[in-house]
């Protein structure tokens, strides 16, 4: 069965407008408008130029209309168009407004993200750039989402969706934050050119071409943020193999992305409009794993219904991510290195083979030599997988990238959690020094709780350091005891009845102790990785 494939944006129109039951494959869409934003980036030159860009892809595959950008200027006090998609140029010279005026008004003064159900019933929708009957008949609902930059709000994006589209509201909002993010990273460039032509203007020309070429960077282009020489060459090299089908083996700790760049080998190979299945071996259990991945027939076992096809499958023609390969339960590495000599698969319950291609991308946070040694991983699958390994750096070693990661994380989370701060110089000294056991995840967690848990706008040294020090295992995290590790670094755990039984604080330390490695915390818990996966998603941890 072949794939899905996202539409091309010269036929979304089309889709978008199709009758609301028809079944629209929104994953696709979302993964087809992110390549598309990536191509936009990668050939960067002005910001306006490309804003339209991505708010014409916005409309075409989205259905997200009429994208436009207020921004405030310092000297009027006002808030007017900087650009737009759908608009005529009398339209966007009309959108004007006080920052008191408004639903877009109110949302630059608060910096908070607003979601207007239904315009037509909104007292506070001032109708300023475009008149009611130049919109479609039915109800047109309207996103306002802040542009964040150091802490301040710099303007509105605004963008409308007209009823009868079945896309999910909330992945909506997540691709609104990103064009979000993507907005102020660009504004940010443009303040740093700005400085650069005030302070060298004989240089201007070098730095302007420094300060593009840095926005063209590939962290912008998938979503992975820095640029020390190690995050470079790492991206680098994932580019130089993208196009090929070899397979490739990601090697990095838990946190330091592995996922993000598999999603950039997919979308940098050769099948990047193609499906993206991602499967974490860890977080199947054992008697269901080879179900999932090879699929059943229909009356293959109890409970077998309806024939089902599995991850092979569904990732025909495309790329198939297995995450903490070494996971894999070893009775099924064999049956798994079969699919990947013969580019077979066969169902449960059928003698049927059927062909795949199938582009294979697998990630450890293990020491797979180390578990072949110990008779838990098979040799011949070992070579097979490590045709072109790529390791990824940890956080301590670019610690230069630090100072972006906590912007990007400070400004993502100010829209998440409707709250603003900054960190002081030598809060920034203090995260900077700290070793990061647990990478670019324990940052963005960490980040998360500054954010949610400080009094002031301004985060201090002190509160960073007492974040740091329960990460670290010396305070407890909660006001209730944590769990304390055995002699033997095993910690008691209940394991029968109900899951809400289960001392969570438990196994927030295991993790402490295991610098956020899940394989190791599970150990120390006396447990199953599987089952500790099932713990977590079930906690709500």
């Amino acid at each position: 069965m072949k794939p899905s494939r996202p539409v091309p944006v010269s036929s979304a129109r089309a889709a978008l407008t199709a009758d609301v039951h028809v079944n629209v494959d929104w994953t696709q869409h979302e993964l087809f408008f992110r390549r598309e934003v990536a191509k936009v980036f990668s050939r960067y030159s002005d910001t306006d130029d490309s804003l339209r860009e991505i708010f014409h892809l916005l409309s075409e595959i989205l259905g997200l209309n009429r994208g436009r950008l207020f921004m405030y200027d310092d000297q009027s006090k006002l808030l007017s168009i900087r650009c737009a998609y759908g608009l005529t140029e009398k339209e966007k010279a009309r959108g004007i407004l006080r920052p008191d005026e408004g639903v877009t008004g109110k949302v630059f003064v608060t910096g908070q993200m607003t979601i207007v159900q239904d315009i037509d019933s909104e007292p506070n929708y001032l109708w300023r750039s475009v008149a009611r009957e130049a919109l479609p008949g039915g109800v047109t609902s309207m996103f306002f989402v802040p542009i964040l930059t150091g802490g301040h709000c710099r303007g509105v994006f605004c963008a409308n969706r007209f009823r009868g589209i079945s896309r999910n509201l909330t992945a909506d909002i997540e691709i609104l934050r990103e064009v979000a993010g993507h907005i102020s990273q660009m504004l940010r460039v443009d303040d740093l050119i700005a400085e650069r032509v005030q302070m060298h203007t004989v240089a201007l020309e070098h730095e302007n071409r420094t300060l593009r070429q840095a926005l063209k960077l590939d962290t912008l282009k998938y979503g992975i943020f820095g640029n020390s020489a190690k995050i470079r060459t790492a991206i680098r090299q994932t580019e130089q193999v993208a196009t090929s089908d070899v397979t490739v083996l990601l090697i990095g700790e838990s946190g330091t992305g592995k996922e993000l760049f598999a999603s950039a080998l997919h979308i940098a190979s050769q099948r990047p409009s193609n499906k993206y299945i991602r499967l974490n071996c860890a977080a199947v259990p054992e008697n269901l794993f080879e179900a999932e991945l090879f699929g059943y027939e229909k009356g293959a076992f109890t409970g077998a219904t309806s024939a089902k096809a599995g991850y092979f499958e569904k990732a025909d023609h495309g790329t198939l991510f297995l995450d903490e390969i070494g996971e894999l339960p070893l009775n099924l590495q064999a049956k798994l290195l079969r699919v990947l000599q013969e580019k077979n698969v066969c169902r449960i319950g059928s003698s049927e083979e059927r062909p795949v291609d199938v582009r294979i991308i697998a990630a450890t946070n293990q020491d797979l030599r180390q578990r072949v040694a110990e008779g838990q991983f098979r040799l011949d699958l070992f070579y097979r997988l490590y045709v072109v390994p790529l390791r990824l750096p940890a956080l301590r070693e670019r610690p230069e990238d630090i100072p972006t990661l906590i912007q990007h994380f400070i400004e993502e989370g100010s829209l998440r959690f409707q709250r603003q701060i900054h960190c002081s110089g030598e809060a920034l000294a203090t995260l900077i020094r700290y070793p990061w056991p647990g990478n670019v995840r324990q940052l963005q967690n960490v980040i998360n709780r500054l954010i949610l848990l400080s009094e002031s706008p301004q985060v201090e040294a002190a509160d960073v350091e007492l974040i740091l020090a329960s990460e670290a295992g010396d305070v407890p995290i909660s006001a209730d005891p944590v769990t304390p590790l055995s002699a033997n670094g095993v910690v008691s755990l209940p394991l029968s009845g109900r899951v809400d039984n289960v001392d969570a604080q438990a196994i927030l330390a295991a993790l402490s102790h295991s610098a956020g490695n899940k394989s190791r915390a599970a150990q120390k818990l006396g447990i199953t990785l599987s089952q500790l996966i099932y713990r977590i998603n079930k906690l709500g941890l």
